[in-house]
């Protein structure tokens, strides 16, 4: 599975969504950001990450 860093993970979400991506579950939020889960075009698990708080940026 590959894990990618983004700056909105609802805006992506939306835009994936409205693309015809699949999103696996709902999106989760932790005290150090949020996670999803997507698949592609080849039904490979991607995952989406959107951190919380600076020391992340």
């Amino acid at each position: 599975m590959q894990n990618f860093r983004v700056e909105n993970l609802d805006r992506l979400l939306e835009q994936l969504k409205l693309e015809g991506i699949t999103i696996i579950g709902q999106p989760e939020t932790y005290d150090y950001g949020k996670f999803a889960w997507i698949l592609d075009p080849e039904q490979n698990k991607i995952e989406l990450w959107q951190p919380n708080g600076s020391a992340f940026q």
